[in-house]
């Protein structure tokens, strides 16, 4: 599965102060970007994606940086996989981290891990945007956990 084009960011901010910086790169990592380079990320094109790197934008100017938003498409099917391939790995990394998660609090259910797991869970999936085989893996692994709260005495 590939993306037909790409949304990309470029950006720079002054180095003062750093909090800026730090807030941004946060920022993106919660989006799920593709770092391409220094001052460029790259989504897959869609209105939510487009929506987000226009605000950040305006967020980089106001800071007095510069930004610019561009869509494209890598130049080769080569390019498109390893950028999609890296996406993946990165969501299937934070999906096993979940997974573990889950088995640790199935030993010992209760509500507010399972909320939190769910959250979780919610936070990756709006950045899965190639799903890896992990993303079911950890569906079941949450619901296990689910299961297993249902099933405790009360």
């Amino acid at each position: 599965m590939a993306a037909d084009e790409w949304v990309l960011l470029s950006y720079r901010l002054p180095r003062e102060p750093s909090t800026t910086r730090v807030a941004l790169w946060r920022r993106l990592r919660g989006l799920g970007v593709a770092k391409l380079g220094d001052g460029l990320v790259a989504l897959p094109l869609d209105s939510r994606s487009r929506e987000q790197f226009e605000w950040i934008a305006d967020e980089v100017e106001q800071a007095g940086g510069e930004a610019g938003i561009w869509i494209g498409r890598p130049g080769s099917r080569r390019q498109e996989r390893a950028l999609v391939d890296a996406l993946r790995r990165k969501v299937g990394e934070e999906y096993r981290e979940l997974i573990a998660l889950a088995v640790v609090a199935e030993a010992e259910p209760s509500k507010r891990a399972l909320g939190k797991l769910r959250r979780r869970l919610r936070k990756v999936r709006r950045r899965d945007y190639f799903p890896p085989p992990e993303r079911e893996q950890a569906e079941i692994a949450v619901e296990a956990v689910a299961a297993a709260l249902h099933e405790v005495p009360v």
